[in-house]
C-alpha cells in the first residue's frame, strides 16, 4: 500500500511547506501540490493527476479535507471515486481514514454538520431579507451603471442594441440615459430605477 499526498493553497502568497511536512510526516513518499483556489475542481489540474495515478490499495493523504474540497458535493463525488478504485482517504489533522468503520462514521458526520450549516446560513439569510422587506429597507443588489459610457457609446455612433450588449445592459437603461430627441438634456422624466434593475448614477 502507497501513501500519496496532497497539499493545496488557495492563493500565491500562501505557503505550501507545513502542509508538505505533514504529509511527510506521515509517510508520504509522492506529494503533489498547487495553488489553486479549491471552488473548481476542474482547475486543481495536480490534483486529477493524483487521481488518474492512484490505484487500488493506495491511501489519499491531506491534512484536513477541506484541502481536498470546498463543498460536500465535491468531496462526496472524490471520496465515490477512490471507494471504487479501492483507495482509501486519510487526514493527518482529522480523525479521518476511510479504510476504517470509525474514520468513515467520522467523514459521514463532517458532511451532515456541513449540510446543516449551509441550511442554517440560507435560512438566516432568507430570514434576514424577509425582515428588511418589512421594514421597507431591503433594495437588493442594485447594479449601477455610468450613463456616460452610454452618451459616449452612442456619440461614437454605436447603436442602442450594441451599446446594450457591451454594457451588459437593456435598451430600456440605454434609452433612459440618452438625451432626448429636442436635446434638451438628459431623459430625467424617466424613473431612474430600471426594467432591468439597473440604476443611471
Amino acid at each position: 500500500m502507497a501513501l500519496f499526498g496532497y497539499a493545496r493553497v488557495s492563493t500565491v502568497e500562501q505557503d505550501l511547506g507545513i502542509q508538505e511536512a505533514a504529509l511527510r510526516a506521515a509517510g508520504c513518499q509522492t506529494i503533489r501540490s498547487e495553488k489553486k483556489s479549491g471552488t473548481e475542481r476542474h482547475a486543481r489540474t495536480e490534483l486529477q493527476i493524483l487521481l488518474d495515478f492512484l490505484r487500488a490499495g493506495d491511501t489519499l493523504v491531506v491534512t484536513r479535507i477541506d484541502r481536498l474540497a470546498r463543498s460536500m458535493k465535491d468531496l462526496q463525488d472524490i471520496v465515490h471515486e477512490l471507494k471504487g478504485r479501492g483507495v482509501a482517504l486519510k487526514a493527518t489533522e482529522q480523525p479521518i481514514d476511510t479504510s476504517t468503520a470509525a474514520g468513515k462514521a467520522f467523514l459521514d458526520m463532517l458532511g451532515v454538520f456541513a449540510e446543516f450549516e449551509t441550511n442554517l446560513r440560507r435560512e438566516r439569510q432568507m430570514e434576514g431579507i424577509q425582515a428588511a422587506k418589512a421594514r421597507g429597507v431591503y433594495k437588493g443588489g442594485k447594479v449601477r451603471i455610468d450613463p456616460e459610457a452610454v452618451r459616449r457609446l452612442a456619440a461614437e455612433g454605436v447603436k442602442p442594441a450594441h451599446i446594450a450588449r457591451q454594457l451588459g445592459i437593456s435598451r430600456g437603461t440605454v434609452y433612459r440615459c440618452l438625451p432626448l430627441p429636442d436635446g434638451e438634456g438628459a431623459n430625467t422624466n424617466l424613473p431612474t430605477a430600471t426594467a432591468d434593475g439597473l440604476v443611471c448614477l
